[in-house]
């Protein structure tokens, strides 16, 4: 059984959600979620997004 990162729920029931860090999906991922509903339960539980932005060339 692979834990989701959030809710520790089996991901593999589910339509599973993997996130690694950096440009390529190499290496060990960084979390594994059961879907995006997870993973963004997640970001927003850790305020991982706070004070992020965006940027937008005109």
């Amino acid at each position: 059984m692979t834990a989701c990162t959030y809710c520790g729920c089996d991901v593999e029931a589910h339509d599973p959600v993997v996130v690694f860090e950096g440009a390529t999906s190499e290496g060990d991922p960084a979390g594994r979620y059961c879907n995006y509903g997870c993973l963004v339960a997640h970001v927003d539980a850790e305020g991982l997004a706070t004070g992020s932005t965006c940027e937008v060339d005109p």
